[in-house]
């Protein structure tokens, strides 16, 4: 947890000029913060780019995971229609990642247009608190709506035993691949958050 006491004096102070961090003053929120180095700065753009990819392609690959086919059960031939949008842990997947595509391209709009400016991309305290909370927030989004897909894809899968329902994703394999995929990318794109969160936490610990 972040309680915004200063870190424990463990006997060694390094220089700052080395550190390659600067101090800042923002008269709109209190007292002074220490703004991240420049490298600093370009990798969380950077995640924050990869991010959107994979959160965008996690997306598009749920969206488009339909087909229609038939299956054989008892004898009877029986026709299969296969959508993302007739489970609701896919369409609870696709919600969120197009809630954090947004807040992605929210948070790269701010940034780029400071660096642009040859500002900090985190300009307060109060800013970083924001920025932390969101990804956050939005990395365990991501990870509960993949771990509720994955159920339902893996019972896809295996079907259901001691019960005459086969393995639907045989005759639907083309659904259940683009399913997996985008199950994969989320996570993908959850694991991207996580590494941010912590980008987040140093920042916030570096503060005076």
């Amino acid at each position: 947890m972040i309680n915004g006491k200063n870190p424990p004096d463990v006997g060694i102070q390094l220089p700052e000029s080395k550190m390659g961090i600067d101090t800042v003053t923002d008269s709109s929120s209190g007292p002074p913060v220490r703004n991240v180095n420049g490298k600093a700065q370009v990798m969380q753009v950077i995640l924050r780019t990869l991010c959107l990819v994979t959160s965008v392609t996690a997306l598009s690959l749920m969206v488009t995971a339909k087909q229609a086919s038939t299956i054989t059960v008892l004898g009877f031939n029986i026709p299969l229609h296969s959508k993302w949008s007739f489970s609701r842990s896919f369409e609870y997947l696709v919600g969120i990642s197009a809630a954090v595509a947004l807040h992605l391209i929210l948070q790269l709009l701010i940034s780029g247009s400071r660096l642009v400016r040859g500002s900090p991309t985190i300009s307060s305290r109060n800013h970083g608190w924001l920025i932390f909370a969101g990804d956050q927030v939005f990395a365990l989004a991501l990870m509960s709506a993949g771990s509720s897909a994955s159920s339902v894809s893996s019972l896809n899968h295996t079907g259901i035993r001691h019960t005459a329902l086969p393995n639907f994703c045989k005759p639907l394999h083309h659904f259940c691949d683009r399913v997996s995929a985008s199950i994969v990318f989320t996570f993908f794109s959850c694991f991207l958050l996580a590494i941010l969160v912590v980008l987040d936490v140093l920042w916030l610990s570096s503060k005076h």
